[in-house]
């Protein structure tokens, strides 16, 4: 059966996001009936397995830098992107080149016509025929010593989970995602715990009793070895700065304490790291990975990821953060008490997605009130995205008072007014933008910074 092939990469991008954003029904059918007719190429490759509600895209980033500094090939996809689609899928931190991408979206296409007129199943979705080109990338063309795997919603029947993973992660559980996995903690742990394998090592970041027994329960049932935060491995954050910070890290595959430096801010990244760290010391210990101590210390140093307290411009001081559910709000607002210096003026720009508890965000906000001179709500181009007065509305109700709120029709006339009075009455002012990862995603395509290939 012939199928229509591409001469264009924008012709192939343009068919990718026109498929469903989500299956007619749940399932890895449609996932395993493509990987069965390709003789299973996910078999060929090592993968780190990275799952949870929050910090999977920076718990990625640590292990993909520390893992190259030690002179491994790696290959890492994730989701969403910032700019370029081609984010989501790299090989050693470069992007997957347009017509390696086009070769493979013309060669997925004429499976995924066959899956839908051959089989019940149905038309597999655009997450889907992502996930098979990026398992077709790394098995067929670049061959990378290790795969940094990342979920995209969930994990039970997430795409990726079509791998049997060397070490499984979970970063943390959240309230997220609720119309798909669940009303509550212990619903949404066993469906990111569903990525965990028989005899595959798990470590977690995860604290709350009620998640952390569904995972240890199914741990337990698949016989693998859980390393939790605070009991097989801990980390303490020593010193912190703008741009800066220092912990220390020690586990039970240590002889001692080590101290290690980074560049991205907030308590949550030092948990964040010290995830990516067990993970490594449970490659070191058990698959004969190599990593020197200076390997490690300099792959945390250089780990950069966009949109994560970013600053985008130090004079006024505007920081761009993807806090995009309340507990992205909560870790927030704990940096910036922290590092925000006492005269500073906090000025806020939030736009969010429809779909998400913005009251709830908006609630988790309010502990930075008594800083903030202004919070501007504000809507922006992508289908999802709340309109600026339902956002005005969730904050009414999230207990904001109504003389710190206002609507902005355009965000970008907004922002230019903003940077106009740089050098001198906003000279002390911190803008803070966040909200959703989208709407960060073109915030930062607004000011003249150096685009990294990095998406979440």
């Amino acid at each position: 059966m012939s199928s229509e092939q591409f001469t264009k990469y924008e012709q192939g991008l343009d068919w990718l996001h026109g498929l469903l954003r989500f299956g007619a029904r749940p399932g890895l059918e449609r996932m395993n009936w493509v990987l069965e007719e390709l003789d299973h190429p996910e078999r060929r490759l090592p993968f780190i397995h990275v799952a949870g509600t929050n910090g999977k895209g920076s718990t990625c980033a640590y292990l993909t830098q520390m893992l190259l500094e030690a002179g491994y090939s790696v290959g890492t996809f994730t989701s969403p992107y910032l700019i370029d689609f081609r984010e989501r899928i790299r090989y050693n931190g470069n992007m997957i080149p347009q017509d390696d991408l086009l070769a493979l979206i013309n060669e997925i296409k004429t499976l995924v016509d066959r899956c839908e007129q051959e089989t019940e199943y149905g038309s597999p979705t655009e997450f889907e025929v992502v996930t098979l080109i990026a398992i077709l990338y790394f098995a067929r063309v670049v061959r990378p010593a290790v795969v940094v795997w990342e979920t995209g919603l969930g994990g039970r029947l997430d795409s990726t989970n079509v791998v049997l993973p060397i070490v499984s992660v979970i970063t943390n559980i959240g309230m997220d995602h609720t119309q798909v996995l669940g009303q509550s903690l212990p619903e949404i742990a066993w469906e990111k715990a569903g990525i965990i394998k028989p005899g595959v090592p798990v470590v977690t970041g995860e604290r709350n009793p009620e998640a952390l027994a569904v995972i240890t329960k199914k741990a337990k049932e698949t016989r693998s070895t859980v390393y939790q935060i605070d009991k097989e491995f801990e980390a303490a954050q020593l010193e912190e700065q703008l741009g800066e910070q220092r912990f220390r890290y020690k586990s039970i595959h240590r002889r001692h304490e080590s101290s290690y430096r980074l560049t991205m801010n907030g308590p949550h990244q030092v948990d964040n790291a010290a995830v990516a760290l067990m993970t490594i010391d449970v490659l070191r210990n058990y698959f004969s990975y190599i990593l020197e101590e200076e390997e490690i210390l300099r792959g945390l140093q250089q780990t950069r990821w966009p949109g994560r307290l970013e600053v985008v411009s130090s004079r006024p001081l505007v920081v761009l953060d993807g806090a995009h559910n309340r507990e992205g709000i909560e870790a927030l607002t704990g940096s910036l008490k922290k590092l925000m210096p006492g005269e500073a003026r906090l000025q806020m720009l939030f736009a969010g997605l429809g779909d998400k508890p913005l009251m709830e965000m908006a609630s988790a906000l309010t502990e930075m009130m008594d800083r903030v001179e202004s919070l501007h709500v504000t809507t922006f181009d992508y289908p999802r995205a709340a309109d600026a007065q339902t956002l005005y509305q969730a904050f009414r109700d999230g207990g904001w008072e109504e003389t710190l709120l206002d609507t902005v029709p355009d965000w970008r006339a907004f922002l230019k007014d903003w940077m106009k009075d740089k050098q001198s009455a906003k000279a002390d002012d911190w803008l803070v933008i966040c909200g959703s990862l989208y709407f960060i995603a073109q915030v930062r395509a607004f000011f003249p910074t150096t685009v990294e290939e990095a998406g979440e």
